[in-house]
């Protein structure tokens, strides 16, 4: 009986030990998380585009297939040479295939029956340039509806703009947010009063990228504007530091 007892109170007694440091444990992680700051860090970087894409389309109808071939051919030299006299290498311009399309009109007789009306062959050839001569490619796509008085119909999109070097730029501007993150920690820390620790946690942002004084609105999924020659990337950095 006297084993027994002692058997007894040996298990409360590692009970009460094990409950003792769950207690602990918990008040130890409530303190640590209560004395932790958490902070945003931000970067931005104002960057001009380095390479312009710039595409348009011309088209030529006609009842006979050669016919309509024939004059977008000549269409195509007209637009070839007008670019080449904009200082735009001829490596540089490539005109994708011809797409051919037989066209039909929609019609219904006097008994309410439809019927199909041949009314010619549509043909329509993609033109694009891609260039790091940015000035050169946009006076052209300004300037090419000029061909419009020579008889090519002919529709121009604007260009789009790019940065051959943005990995780069993504990787400064993590670098960045990062130390702009720790810096307003450790002016958090001196004001009230203590030292920042080590750093817990870090979390990156996602990489917008607006144009320059533009009203754009970043976007969970990231912004990435194309249609802007002068851009500005954004990232952010959330960390917590320990104190």
């Amino acid at each position: 009986m006297k084993s027994t007892s002692i058997i007894v109170s040996i298990i409360a007694a590692l009970g009460l030990i094990v409950m003792a440091c769950i207690v602990g444990n918990a008040y130890k992680y409530k303190y640590k998380v209560n004395n932790t700051i958490n902070v945003t860090g931000n970067a931005k970087k104002d960057f001009e585009s380095d390479i312009v894409k710039w595409t348009a389309t011309y088209s030529r109808k006609s009842m006979d297939l050669s016919a309509a071939s024939e004059q977008l051919k000549q269409d195509r030299e007209l637009v070839k040479n007008f670019l080449l006299q904009k200082g735009i290498p001829e490596n540089e311009i490539q005109f994708n295939a011809v797409n051919i399309n037989r066209d039909f009109a929609y019609n219904t007789d006097s008994n309410g029956r439809s019927y199909n009306t041949f009314t010619g062959y549509s043909l329509t050839q993609f033109v694009s340039v891609e260039s790091k001569e940015l000035d050169k490619v946009d006076n052209a796509s300004r300037e090419i509806s000029a061909l419009i008085s020579q008889g090519v119909e002919l529709s121009s999109n604007m260009p789009n703009y790019y940065y051959s070097k943005l990995e780069d730029l993504k990787l400064a501007l993590i670098g960045e947010a990062s130390q702009n993150a720790k810096a307003r920690a450790e002016n958090i820390a001196k004001e009230s009063g203590s030292g920042l620790g080590r750093l817990l946690k870090a979390d990156l942002g996602v990489f917008q990228i607006t144009g320059q004084n533009d009203n754009e609105e970043y976007s969970y999924g990231g912004v990435f504007n194309t249609t802007s020659r002068y851009k500005t990337a954004n990232i952010t950095v959330k960390t917590s530091f320990g104190q």
